[in-house]
C-alpha cells in the first residue's frame, strides 16, 4: 500500500482477536493472513484466499526460510533418536554414580543448568532437562511444578539471547526480510541482545528462586505437597506424550551418557564451523540459516553413527525414529510457516509505516519502547507463539524506529523480549505445553504456579525499558 492506514492494523489485530477467542494460533495466523491479502485484493475475498495460498507456499521459496523449517523438522528427528539411544537415562545414571546430585536444591540448579548450556532449541531444552531431572525431582521430592517453571524460564529465554540457534537465524531472516541489510542483520541482533530486559529477568530470577527458595503462592503450595510424598494433586493429569519424552520399552543396548552428549556436542561445535564456513561480503558473520540447519544434521548423523557402530538399530528403525520425531515438531514448522507468511503481508499493507507515522511526535521513547514490550506480550499471550510475535512485531519496528531516527536494538529487544514473556505466560503456548510434558505435571498447574514469577519479571522488564527509552 502507498499510503497505509489504519486498515493496516487489522490483520495482526484480527489475529490476537481470533486467539483469545478461539485459542487456536493456526486459525489466529491464517485468519490474520487471509485478511491481509484480501485488502490488498480490494476486499475481495476470493482472490484473497488464493493469494494467501500462493503467499504461503512462497515463503519456502526463499532458501533460507525452508532451511530454518527443515531444522525444526530435523531436530524433532534427533530428539526421538537421542530418546531411543537411552542417552537420557545414562546421563541420569553417571550423575547419580558421581554423586554430582545428593539433595533437592542440587536437583534445581541442574534442570537450571541443563536449560543455560544447551541454547541450541527451546523444545531440546526443555526435553533434555525434564527428562534429565524429573527422575531427581521425584526422588528428593520437589514438586513437578517447580521443575517446570525451572525448564521454562531457562529455554526460550536463554535462546532468545544466542544468535547462533534457531531463534537467531529467524529473526535474521525477519530481520532480513524486514528491510534490514543483510550484512548488518546479525550486528543489530547482537547489539539487542543487553536490552533483552525479560529473558534476563526471567532466568536470574528462576536461580534466585533455587538459591533463596522464593516459593511464592501456588508455588509454595505444590512444594508443601511434593515435600509429603505426594507427586501430583489428586485430580491432575500430567501431560506426558510417551512416544517424544520417553524411550518406550528397553533399549537394545546398555544406557550410555555419550549417546546424549556426543550428538548434542557435534551439533554445538558445527554451529561456529559452519558459520565461518559461509562468510560472504554480503554476509560477513555467515549463513545462519545454513548453519543451523548443518549443525543440527551433523548432529543428527553423530547419533545415528553411534547407534549403528553400536549395532543399537539397523537403518531402517533408524529412520521410521526420525521420522516419528519430525511428525512431532510439524506442528511447530506450521507455525513458522504461517509466521513468515503473516509477516510478508504485513509489510505488504505498509504496518509499520502506519505505526511509526502515528508515533512520530507523539510518543516518546520512554513511553514507545515499553509500549512495544507490552503489546509484543499481549500477541505472544494471546496466539502461544513467540516466533509468530516476533514475525508480526519485526516487520513493525523496523520501519518504526527507522522513521522516527531512533536505534533499532532496543526495540527489537523489545519486541523480542515482549514475545517471550508473553510466550511464557500463555496456556497455549507450545513450550509451555512441552515444559508440563517434560515434567509429567498438570498443564493448568504449571501455568498457576508459573505465572506469579513470569508476571514478576515482566513487571520489571517493563520499567527497564522505560527507563532505556528515557536515554534514547
Amino acid at each position: 500500500m502507498n499510503d497505509p492506514t489504519w486498515i493496516s492494523l487489522l490483520p495482526p489485530l484480527l489475529a490476537i482477536g481470533l486467539a483469545i477467542a478461539t485459542r487456536q494460533v493456526y486459525l489466529s495466523l491464517a485468519g490474520g493472513l487471509w485478511l491481509g491479502w484480501t485488502i490488498l485484493n480490494g476486499w475481495h475475498f476470493g482472490a484473497g484466499l488464493m493469494r494467501t495460498v500462493e503467499s504461503t507456499a512462497e515463503v519456502l521459496g526463499d532458501t533460507g526460510n525452508a532451511m530454518v523449517i527443515m531444522f525444526t523438522l530435523v531436530m524433532g528427528a534427533l530428539i526421538a533418536t537421542i530418546s531411543a539411544s537411552g542417552g537420557v537415562a545414562g546421563f541420569v545414571a553417571a550423575l547419580e554414580r558421581r554423586r554430582w546430585v545428593t539433595g533437592g536444591r542440587r536437583a534445581q540448579m541442574l534442570a537450571w543448568v541443563i536449560g543455560v548450556i544447551i541454547f541450541i532449541e527451546s523444545n531440546l531444552t526443555v526435553l533434555v532437562a525434564g527428562s534429565v531431572s524429573r527422575p531427581l525431582f521425584d526422588r528428593y521430592r520437589n514438586s513437578r511444578e517447580k521443575l517446570a517453571y525451572l525448564i521454562d524460564s531457562t529455554s526460550a529465554p536463554i535462546c532468545i539471547l544466542i544468535p547462533l540457534n534457531a531463534w537467531g537465524a529467524t529473526n535474521l531472516r525477519l530481520l532480513a526480510e524486514a528491510g534490514v541489510p543483510e550484512g548488518e542483520t546479525l550486528g543489530v541482533f547482537i547489539r539487542s541482545i543487553v536490552f533483552n530486559f525479560y529473558s534476563f529477568a526471567a532466568v536470574l530470577l528462576a536461580l534466585a528462586v533455587i538459591l533463596f527458595r522464593l516459593d511464592w503462592g501456588p508455588m509454595r503450595k505444590a512444594e508443601e505437597r511434593a515435600a509429603k510424598g505426594e507427586v501430583l494433586w489428586p485430580d491432575s493429569t500430567p501431560m506426558m506424550d510417551e512416544g517424544v519424552l520417553e524411550q518406550t520399552g528397553e533399549p537394545p543396548i546398555p544406557a550410555r551418557a555419550s549417546n546424549m552428549i556426543i550428538p548434542i556436542v557435534v551439533l554445538v561445535a558445527m554451529m561456529p564451523v559452519v558459520l565461518w564456513l559461509t562468510r560472504s561480503e554480503s554476509s560477513p558473520f555467515g549463513n545462519g540459516s545454513m548453519a543451523v540447519l548443518c549443525a543440527s544434521l551433523a548432529g543428527l548423523g553423530a547419533a545415528w553413527i553411534m547407534m549403528l557402530v553400536q549395532k543399537a538399530y539397523k537403518v531402517d528403525e533408524l529412520t521410521r525414529i526420525a521420522l516419528r520425531g519430525a511428525g512431532g515438531l510439524v506442528p511447530l514448522a506450521l507455525i513458522l510457516l504461517l509466521a513468515l507468511a503473516l509477516g510478508g503481508v504485513t509489510r505488504e499493507l505498509g504496518t509499520g509505516d502506519y505505526v511509526a507515522a502515528v508515533a512520530h511526535g507523539v510518543l516518546s521513547p520512554a513511553i514507545f519502547l515499553p509500549l512495544v514490550f507490552v503489546v509484543s506480550s499481549v500477541i505472544a499471550f494471546s496466539i502461544g507463539s513467540s516466533w509468530g510475535t516476533f514475525a508480526i512485531m519485526i516487520p513493525i519496528v523496523v520501519p518504526a524506529a527507522a522513521a522516527l531516527d531512533l536505534d533499532l536494538a532496543p526495540f527489537l529487544a523489545a519486541a523480542l523480549s515482549g514475545g517471550i514473556f508473553g510466550d511464557h505466560c500463555s496456556p497455549i503456548s507450545d513450550t509451555t505445553i512441552i515444559s508440563s510434558m517434560a515434567a509429567a505435571t498438570d498443564h493448568v498447574d504449571h501455568v498457576r504456579t508459573q505465572l506469579p514469577y513470569a508476571l514478576a519479571g515482566g513487571a520489571v522488564a517493563t520499567v527497564c525499558f522505560a527507563v532505556a527509552g528515557a536515554f534514547l
